[in-house]
């Protein structure tokens, strides 16, 4: 049996200082581990915000067929998939970057643009792995609120910008909050920053999105501004389990992120999934409608019960439980019913659930009432 070294003859080597610093990012619990430890038959997750009607069947037969060459190294430049995305979306190749989900991508942007002593500008509470990739690289992260009702204030993001800042990090719609920004507020920010400012635009739930008045960044990067749009497999097309994103922007700022990528990021199953989801509208279209239905579902069921809620462009409602929101959520979670406690972005009172199947929902709710 292996012995652990005795503890005179471990190496004392110095981590860099920035890890100390660090809030490694908190998943929640998959489901087999809360059946394991709580006893429980069954489990319905609505704190991840995957996609509940699964992945997208197009994906599904792209993997089958492509499981006899597993033996293969991946395409280290993801020709395919970045061709299909491409024409998705309009742009060239050479203005989109493959990577191991979003979070991948945020990481090499800290990499490529930030020094020690950099800023980044964030509205907050907000994605933490902008946070965390700042710190990494010795950067530091200015928040600043959201106006009431979680609206996005462009003018004291704006007024938070200084001669350190580098990047600035809209999420939109925006996690835990659900609320997005106006085109025309993306646009004002875009023509009042400075040119050496990027801004990174997080637009992983876009696709849930039924606001007339919102973009997914698409057309700025288009138009050359210096933006780079994050988008994602995870969510609307059902691949969160093997890990797949893209970065667009323009050429100049894709091809500097591309100096920091490992060559095989993505793995070869993520690729050829994609590029199969990526054309399955129907899928797409049947995951948008179950959502829109699923909130509209979660706000009925909650303005009867007294909770509030605020309202989302995403395929999650961040509700106000009140001061028992952990107890509401212990409760809930022993009932088999998993919601992300919102304690971690600092809204104690807070929890955020994800919009499931009908029959998801009206479970939630059920527990809610007893």
């Amino acid at each position: 049996m292996f012995k652990p070294m005795p503890s005179d003859r471990l190496l004392e080597v110095e981590t860099r200082q920035a890890l100390g610093k660090l809030k490694p990012y908190s998943p929640g619990k998959p489901i087999w581990e809360v059946q394991q430890e709580l006893g429980l038959d069954r489990v319905i997750k609505l704190a991840s915000n995957e996609n509940p009607l699964g992945a997208s069947p197009k994906a599904l037969q792209a993997v089958q067929r492509f499981l006899p060459e597993l033996h293969r190294y991946p395409d280290a430049q993801a020709v395919n998939l970045r061709n299909a995305i491409a024409e998705r979306i309009e742009l060239v190749p050479e203005q989109l970057i493959v990577t191991n989900g979003g979070d991948e991508l945020l990481t090499l942007i800290s990499e490529t643009f930030l020094e020690v002593g950099d800023e980044i500008v964030a509205p907050s509470p907000t994605f933490s792995e902008y946070e965390f990739g700042a710190t990494l690289m010795g950067a530091v992260t200015v928040p600043v609120p959201f106006a009431e009702g979680f609206r996005f204030d462009i003018d004291a993001v704006l007024s938070a910008v200084t001669e350190r800042t580098k990047l600035v990090c809209i999420c939109s719609p925006n996690n835990p909050t659900g609320t997005y920004l106006p085109q025309g507020e993306l646009r004002r920010l875009l023509d009042s920053l400075p040119k050496r400012v990027l801004v990174v635009y997080d637009a992983a739930y876009s696709h849930y999105v039924t606001a007339e008045d919102y973009s997914d960044g698409l057309e700025f990067v288009r138009s050359g501004y210096p933006v780079i749009v994050l988008q994602t497999f995870s969510k609307i097309f059902g691949l969160a389990g093997i890990r797949v994103g893209f970065g667009a922007a323009p050429q100049d700022i894709i091809s500097s992120i591309l100096r920091v990528k490992e060559p095989f990021n993505v793995n070869a199953l993520a690729q050829v999934a994609a590029a199969a989801a990526i054309t399955d509208e129907d899928h797409v279209r049947a995951s948008r409608q179950m959502n829109t239905e699923g909130r509209a579902q979660l706000y009925e069921a909650l303005g009867k019960l007294g909770y509030g809620w605020t309202e989302s462009m995403s395929n999650f409602v961040l509700v106000h439980f009140g001061p028992d929101a952990v107890r509401i959520c212990e409760r809930l979670l022993h009932k088999g019913i998993v919601v992300r406690y919102s304690g971690m972005w600092g809204l104690t009172e807070y929890a955020r659930v994800s919009v499931g199947t009908p029959e998801e929902n009206r479970l939630f709710i059920a527990a809610l009432l007893e």
